[in-house]
């Protein structure tokens, strides 16, 4: 069963990478086989005898797969790590020049548009949670108070925006809900200052019947504050991510929110009142 949603799941990335459907089955059967001729690969993969010579043809052109002019012909893909090379360097490519396209538009001013001083923002799904968790501590200047309420958020990625941010001066807070995962953040943030949150309702529910827990939050520079939650499962798994995010907030909700975040942490001094 393993082998069997290892196969369907890698089939289905490579089609998230831009191979088509007998591109992708063809590919992950050659891996299988080390190598074979179209009738073989046709077996392993289900793809129709037909269709392997046009699918390896592409996979040839792409450098995930090599050709012997034998016959019959053979075919064998290259190395895993070489293939995943390959599709990196495609996928980071198109990432690019659809950056430069897309900051290339001309923006449109709309009769919408206003000096705001204070927004509030919802995001959903980890990889766009992340992916604005971490411009955040890019953006950084002065400090950021980060409490993780699930250890798998702190990921290696985001390990070395922290570290960045350290080497730039700002000054790093970080709160956990577990001692297991303060330890794991002091051994990866040697200096930092990192402590348990004394807020029980980070790690658990004050509610029997409700099924939210906390991921992270996150204020930068005080003015910046991200927030988002988990729903768990009937499994206990953490499912769907959802945040809320906003900038530009009077220094009396971000004191508020500063003070709840580094509750645990003794004689934390707010650098907006001077006070512990």
């Amino acid at each position: 069963m393993d082998e069997l949603s290892n196969h369907e799941e890698a089939v289905e990335l490579l089609q998230q990478l831009g191979l088509q459907e007998y591109e992708a089955k063809a590919f992950v059967a050659l891996t299988r086989l080390r190598q074979g001729t179209a009738k073989e690969i046709s077996e392993v993969s289900d793809v129709p005898r037909t269709r392997v010579y046009d699918a390896v043809r592409v996979l040839e052109s792409s450098g995930l797969v090599e050709i012997q002019h034998s016959n019959p012909q053979r075919f064998r893909a290259v190395s895993v790590g070489e293939a995943a090379d390959t599709l990196q360097q495609k996928y980071d490519s198109r990432t690019d020049s659809l950056r430069d396209s897309l900051e290339a538009i001309d923006s449109v001013s709309t009769d919408a548009e206003t000096d705001v001083t204070h927004e509030v923002w919802s995001l959903s799904g980890t990889a766009g949670i992340t992916s604005r968790t971490q411009q955040l501590i890019d953006d950084a200047d002065q400090e950021l108070v980060f409490v993780l309420g699930d250890e798998d958020i702190f990921t290696e990625q985001l390990i070395e925006r922290i570290r960045a941010a350290q080497q730039r001066g700002v000054t790093v807070i970080i709160g956990t809900t577990a001692e297991s995962i303060r330890e794991r953040v002091q051994d990866e943030l040697p200096g930092t200052q990192v402590f348990v949150s004394g807020l029980a309702w980070l790690s658990g529910s004050l509610w029997s019947d409700d099924d939210t827990e906390i991921g992270r939050l996150l204020l930068v520079d005080q003015s910046s504050i991200l927030v988002s939650t988990f729903h768990e499962s009937a499994g206990g798994e953490h499912e769907h991510e959802q945040a809320v995010f906003g900038r530009g907030f009077d220094n009396g909700l971000v004191t508020i929110a500063r003070r709840l975040m580094a509750t645990g942490l003794p004689a934390v001094e707010d650098p907006g009142t001077g006070e512990s």
